[in-house]
């Protein structure tokens, strides 16, 4: 099997990652190998809607009234409309207590209208220490994951805690690691890929020793592209892109002191291409009045991935 320059590269700035104390019993995890050239697919993550559904977590809420209310239904039609391929369904906005018939129901009207269902999200958190809050955690992860299978959902991005955490007590990251290999075991009987995000000021670094120490080939990266606050986050997206499984898009980037700037779409997607990257590009906009920008961010993103 051979190895790309770039795969190579993630594979070496990971090693450095791993704390000295793993490298002598673990064998690091390469980045994934793929034939064939790059392939990107355009999706929409749910998420850019939050304001307007009508759950958060399984509670009620009022939607936003400057514009229309959703639902997950009228989500996939808007994703169809606007020529989407995928469509990222976002846990936190289905209906309380869903049961299977409503997971059924999603998944024959996504294939009528044409759409793959890219994914999933979930907002666990596996940096809390163990104990029953962690285990609650890791039951609730298990129980999405048999949701997803339902839904036939490919994907579900998943969360390994938060930087500072890990920060301030170290074992944290073992915790973490620990847990999602549990979440893997569970998802793999699935089929069912969990992608880990770079969410909570992880830098790429720890990224990159969470990708090198889970074992499962049924985890990788959900990578965001905003989620890097750094001082070259362009270049932590190259470091980690030879893990992603899924990736989201933002239109801004932040620096580290969170100050706000557009994204290169162009660049992105040229990352994505050198990274050998297959799969599922979903735009999650963030910002504000999403009814009127979607649309153009769709189209410019469209045009970058083509």
């Amino acid at each position: 099997m051979t190895y790309s320059r770039r795969q190579v590269l993630c594979s070496a700035a990971a090693a450095l990652a791993i704390p000295a104390t793993t490298v002598s019993t673990a064998i690091a995890r390469e980045p994934i190998q793929r034939t064939g050239p790059s392939r990107l697919k355009l999706a929409l993550a749910a998420y850019s809607f939050r304001q307007y559904f009508s759950y958060m977590k399984g509670k009620k809420k009022q939607p936003q009234s400057d514009g229309p209310a959703m639902d997950m239904e009228g989500f996939l039609q808007y994703c169809a409309d606007h020529g989407c391929d995928g469509a990222e369904l976002t846990s936190y906005f289905f209906r309380n207590d869903p049961d299977r018939d409503y997971f059924l129901d999603l998944k024959r009207s996504a294939f009528l209208k044409g759409l793959a269902i890219s994914g999933t999200a979930i907002g666990n958190n596996f940096t809390v220490g163990r104990g029953e809050r962690l285990e609650s955690e890791i039951a609730a992860a298990k129980q999405w994951i048999d949701h997803a299978a339902v839904l036939g959902a490919p994907h579900i991005r998943f969360f390994a805690g938060t930087g500072a955490q890990i920060e301030k007590e170290p074992a944290r990251i073992d915790e973490a690691i620990e847990a999602l290999e549990q979440c893997a075991e569970h998802a793999a009987n699935h089929g069912i890929m969990l992608g880990v995000e770079n969410h909570g000021n992880l830098t790429s670094d720890q990224m990159l020793t969470i990708m090198q120490r889970v074992s499962s080939p049924w985890v990788g990266m959900n990578l965001d592209t905003g989620n890097f606050f750094s001082d070259d986050p362009y270049g932590d997206l190259e470091k980690c892109v030879g893990y992603a499984v899924n990736v989201q898009v933002k239109v801004v980037m932040r620096s580290p002191d969170r100050t706000k700037s557009p994204a290169d779409l162009k660049r992105i997607a040229a990352i994505l291409r050198d990274g050998g990257y297959q799969g599922f590009v979903n735009l999650e906009y963030e910002e504000e009045q999403p009814y009127e920008h979607v649309p153009q961010a769709l189209d410019e993103l469209r045009q970058a991935i083509a």
